[in-house]
């Protein structure tokens, strides 16, 4: 093992994880949420068109490989004259695929809120939608945060599909220097290892706040 190549690049891969991996993360989970939240209430609406609707995204986003996702996204697009920058394609890609993964969560969610509560808020003069914001929706807030963390954490090493199509994050700058150097192994157990540094920080975060959660749930 090359220790001098090991720290000189262990620099250049860090800043690849704060300039690249993280905000690729952060931005790509953001908007998949929003757009999991958008499509877990037309899942289970009550109209059959927002319902299908709802279903056919949903079956397309888990039907198909992320990698042919982003692949139709950044290189299929300029076919049919929509060219999208490589960021901008990148998360795109991520957050409707978080968006699909992240919808079934928040449906499953949402419908484990016992009945009751949607009759209590009817009850008290509140909208579905008043209900649904109020009531439920805080509810099934504290049940999806374990398997959308797990969304997150998988999103992290996902992104590094992103330097297939030239986005400098962290996996990408690991093989920049791979290329130059030749040390391919050093370089990649290097980028998994701050990977896998990552996850663990995100894990133990996940499990301290699915445990404060957990105090305001009677047993």
């Amino acid at each position: 093992m090359d220790l001098d190549l090991f720290w000189s690049s262990l620099g250049p891969l860090l800043e690849g994880a704060v300039k690249g991996t993280i905000p690729l993360t952060l931005a790509s989970f953001a908007l998949g949420l929003v757009l999991a939240l958008v499509v877990a209430v037309l899942r289970i609406s009550s109209n059959k068109v927002a319902a299908g609707l709802g279903r056919f995204y949903v079956s397309i986003i888990r039907g198909t490989p992320l990698l042919v996702q982003l692949f139709v996204i950044f290189y299929g697009l300029p076919a049919v004259g929509v060219k999208i920058e490589p960021w901008p394609s990148a998360i795109i890609a991520f957050s409707l695929n978080v968006g699909g993964y992240a919808a079934e969560i928040i449906r499953a969610a949402i419908l484990s809120v016992p009945r009751g509560q949607w009759e209590a808020g009817h009850m008290i003069g509140m909208s579905r939608n008043q209900t649904l914001l109020r009531i439920i929706l805080p509810q099934a807030a504290r049940v999806s945060v374990p398997p959308l963390s797990n969304t997150f954490i998988s999103l992290v090493k996902d992104t590094s599909l992103a330097s297939l199509i030239l986005v400098t994050e962290m996996f990408r700058v690991a093989q920049q220097v791979a290329a130059f150097s030749q040390e391919f192994m050093l370089l990649y157990l290097e980028a998994a290892g701050i990977y896998w540094i990552i996850c663990l920080i995100l894990s133990t975060a996940q499990t301290r706040v699915e445990k404060r959660l957990d105090r305001y749930v009677a047993h």
